[in-house]
């Protein structure tokens, strides 16, 4: 990326002009001749030199690092999205924002049952299935449970016959492949984090497929992708799958919608209810 320095340097100017002594615990002092704060006081809270502030308010000096970004956007009290834009000004990648885990927030709880026109599912960028709704387990089963041990999609995919028997048989090449390029893309966001080293150490060593596949090295991170099911009791099932960004990065909202004139395979799918061993599990949402 490249530095956009006359844009960083407004920012920062502005930025600071926004704020008062008072916002960030320093005394008035003297009548002032400029709003906000002095370039002085954000160097003193930024840990930095006075001069270095003013190179980069004039856009001039090397670089910003990311350490000098942060110090700034702390000293600024900047928020979220205002620091991300800092970084993107200053030619970084913004830094990963929270995580959630397995924790599902309330809010993507309800929104999950007030879904419930279509199958819709809550999965973790490393594929784990958070939860899904009564018509996502009607239309996929138990092909991937949200029980932790066995909840992974990449996983389950290239271990269990079972799940590659839900897709049309053309499909399942790509399918692959679209898993473990995503897959990549998931783990080098993470840093190569001790969750996407495990994974990635336990598919390789169940499966010569998914290490021919990673070794690859293909990365494409799925937003958006049709699906072509084979259903045990209505056959096949052409989707539509669009995929969400919720508030944790780590987590990702999977929606999966007919195309048009197709609407009523899923009143089919409504009718025939969760008929899987695991319907009844309390965990599916």
């Amino acid at each position: 990326m490249t530095p956009k320095r006359p844009e960083l340097a407004d920012f920062l100017r502005r930025s600071r002009e926004r704020l008062t002594p008072r916002d960030v615990g320093l005394p008035e002092g003297p009548r002032r001749r400029t709003p906000g704060l002095r370039r002085e006081e954000v160097a003193v809270l930024a840990g930095m030199s006075a001069d270095y502030c003013m190179r980069l308010e004039q856009a001039r000096g090397p670089q910003p690092s990311v350490q000098v970004l942060a110090a700034l956007a702390g000293a600024l009290r900047l928020t979220e999205d205002e620091r991300d834009h800092l970084y993107v000004l200053a030619g970084h990648r913004p830094p990963e924002g929270a995580r959630a885990g397995g924790y599902l927030r309330p809010g993507l709880r309800y929104l999950l049952d007030r879904l419930d026109g279509v199958p819709v599912q809550v999965v973790s960028d490393l594929g784990d299935l958070l939860a899904q709704n009564e018509l996502a387990l009607a239309l996929f089963g138990c092909v991937c449970s949200v029980a932790e041990e066995d909840r992974n999609i990449v996983l389950r995919w290239f271990t269990d016959p079972v799940v590659r028997g839900h897709f049309a048989a053309e499909e399942h090449g790509e399918q692959a492949r679209q898993l473990v390029a995503d897959l990549r893309a998931a783990t080098a966001r993470r840093g190569d984090d001790a969750a996407s080293r495990s994974l990635v150490a336990r598919c390789r060593a169940a499966s010569p497929d998914f290490a021919v596949l990673w070794d690859r090295h293909e990365v494409a991170v799925r937003r958006s992708h049709p699906y072509r099911l084979v259903h045990p009791d209505l056959g096949r099932i052409d989707l539509d799958c669009e995929v969400l960004a919720t508030p944790a990065v780590d987590q990702r909202l999977r929606i999966f919608t007919p195309p048009p004139g197709k609407a009523a395979v899923l009143d089919e799918l409504r009718v025939l209810g969760p008929r899987h061993p695991c319907a009844s599990d309390p965990r599916r949402s």
